[in-house]
């Protein structure tokens, strides 16, 4: 049997050697997930919602200004930014693995010192003077052997703080249509609150004239004026605190777009209904969670990346070899820069070895190990975290449904109560001020109410929110450029 020469045994091991990456294998951590949320209450068979959740609402001006949030926004632009870093960042790390290569050239003239060691040799040799020009030609080219894997593993944490990158872009694309639906919904909540205020005014300044009239006739107490004027005044109060928060929401709104505030102030001076909150439809389990939530996606792949680091950290212990050639001319003269003569080559073997830095190597694998560490504790706390905004959104869901359907039959009823005074009072059984009493209960209710749907309405918003938008999961990327 033929026994292999050492170039091919060599060949081999470099192979064998090229095939393994030293540092921890990446494998995602396993957490342990309920079976379902604890305020789930979504019937069987309930169809997913899709990835462009706001239109559930119905409302074409919400769907208008998500869709131009998500192009606009400037918190999406920086996310874009750092998805072309990673993706820059994962360039360079391939490059890495691959051999490098560089053409060079340089002409140069000179005129040399006889006092010199250099320019005694070249003068005295046979027609040589003091001035001297060369010309010079090369092509180099190098490449590192990535015999410990350490290149690879700095490109593993590259592709995974890529795709990181890309699950940001998804998840401040999900914060910014939450965000700008939330901003929209509480405008209309309060150009609905503002109207209603604006009739309590009317009301009371109404009762407040009726009793004034009585008072001035004796019929009526100053203690009952007073009472009512000071009613109407605190109801006046609130007109402007309304009209502030409405204001304050509108430039929100514009700075969710990318605009100057005030913007929008016209396209939005129509009152609108506020947006009726959709049925949700089945949303998964915890588990699912993980999958298609962006922000544990990015967390994540940070996690994997940071893994990859202590491999690239460890292959600091080992030697870095690398290979070389040059092939070029160079010449005194221009009419021999192409010639036999002028041809010259080399090749070089590299050796690099941090054998007596060792001490800081291992402060820069105790670096990343702490590194992987913390961003395993920010992965399962952003794991819990994830799962307490989905139960509190839920239940603030359910809660605000059940407040708005009871306000709703409240309102009914103190309908009905003002329709009967005002039958009475037309029979002449009671007088204005039972009338204005009940209109006063009426639309202090349907206030109540106009709150109720808006919070109702936003707590919709932050239920897709923390559940992560559409069911649409986010498939992870395979690094390819």
């Amino acid at each position: 049997m033929r026994t292999p020469s050492l170039p091919s045994r060599s060949l081999a091991l470099c192979a064998l050697l090229s095939a393994c990456a030293v540092g921890p294998n990446y494998k995602k951590p396993d957490l342990a997930a309920p079976p379902s949320f604890v305020s789930t209450q979504v019937p069987d068979g309930a169809a997913a919602p899709r990835a462009d959740w706001w239109n559930a609402f119905g409302d074409p001006m919400l769907t208008t200004f998500v869709v131009r949030a998500e192009d606009q926004n400037l918190d999406v632009a920086q996310a874009l930014a750092r998805v072309r870093q990673a993706r820059a960042g994962l360039q360079q790390a391939t490059a890495a693995l691959l051999p490098s290569g560089t053409v060079s050239g340089q002409a140069a003239t000179a005129h040399l010192s006889t006092d010199t060691p250099t320019g005694r040799i070249v003068t005295q040799v046979a027609g040589a003077g003091r001035d001297l020009e060369t010309y010079e030609l090369n092509a180099n080219a190098g490449w590192e052997l990535d015999l410990f894997g350490g290149l690879r593993r700095g490109r593993e944490a590259a592709v995974a703080d890529y795709q990181a990158s890309r699950a940001g872009v998804a998840a401040a694309r999900l914060s910014v249509a939450a965000q700008t639906a939330d901003t929209y919904v509480t405008i209309r909540g309060l150009q609905a609150r503002l109207a209603i205020a604006r009739d309590q005014v009317e009301t009371q300044r109404r009762l407040v004239q009726t009793v004034a009239l009585q008072y001035a006739k004796g019929v009526a107490a100053e203690l009952q004026l007073r009472q009512v004027e000071g009613a109407l005044a605190q109801i006046e109060a609130t007109v402007p605190v309304l009209e502030n928060a409405r204001d304050v929401a509108l430039n929100a709104l514009d700075i969710l777009l990318g605009q100057q505030p005030g913007t929008c102030r016209q396209e939005l001076a129509k009152v609108q209904p506020i947006p009726s909150v959709p049925a949700l439809g089945d949303i998964g389990t915890p588990a699912d969670l993980l999958r298609r939530r962006p922000d544990l996606i990015a967390a994540e792949r940070h996690l994997a990346a940071s893994n990859a680091r202590i491999g690239s950290a460890i292959a600091e212990y080992f030697p870095k070899l690398s290979i070389g050639g040059l092939i070029g001319t160079a010449t005194t003269t221009t009419s021999t820069l192409f010639t036999g003569g002028a041809f010259q080559a080399q090749g070089v073997a590299g050796l690099r070895w941090r054998l007596f830095d060792f001490g800081r190597v291992d402060a820069e694998i105790k670096v990343a190990r702490g590194q992987n560490a913390e961003a395993l504790a920010v992965y399962r706390l952003s794991v819990l975290r994830a799962s307490e905004d989905v139960e509190n959104a839920l239940s603030a869901l359910s809660r605000r449904s059940q407040q708005q359907e009871t306000l709703a039959g409240g309102e009914r009823a103190l309908a009905r109560a003002r329709d009967a005074s005002f039958a009475a009072y037309k029979g002449g059984v009671v007088s204005l001020i039972e009338v204005l009493d009940a209109d006063s209960r009426l639309l202090g209710t349907r206030d109540a109410r106009a709150q109720a749907q808006t919070e109702a309405a936003r707590a919709a918003i932050a239920t897709y929110r923390a559940l992560g938008g559409g069911w649409d999961i986010l498939g992870p990327t395979d690094g390819r450029i």
